[in-house]
């Protein structure tokens, strides 16, 4: 099954410093090529401003009420990307968008 942009994945995240990995869900904000630009899914609650808690969190396939943090991008190789889990709604899509031109920007 192809990766799109907007769905929500489980993959095996590799800690920085290369000792193990974890699995955790992700949403896939856009491909590259063979890699995959993801953020992080966590189901601890939002605590900084660009934190998004989702409405439609059973709607997208995700097992507990989910917090995305667009400040956690990773780029990972799709291989690393396993199980589909479903899509982000149209709602939370689009408040994703803009907290990410509200918040999401270099500091240079």
């Amino acid at each position: 099954m192809p990766i799109q942009a907007g769905e929500f994945w489980l993959a095996d995240i590799p800690f920085t410093d290369a000792s193990a990995s974890k699995i955790r869900p992700v949403l896939v904000l856009w491909l590259d090529g063979s890699d995959a630009v993801v953020v992080v899914v966590t189901s601890a609650t939002p605590r900084t401003a660009t934190d998004v808690a989702l409405a439609d969190w059973k709607v997208a396939g995700l097992r507990v009420a989910s917090t995305v943090r667009l400040a956690r991008l990773d780029c990972l190789e799709q291989s690393l990307l396993f199980r589909r889990l479903g899509a982000i709604s149209p709602t939370d899509g689009q408040t994703l968008k803009t907290v990410w031109t509200l918040h999401v920007k270099p500091q240079f």
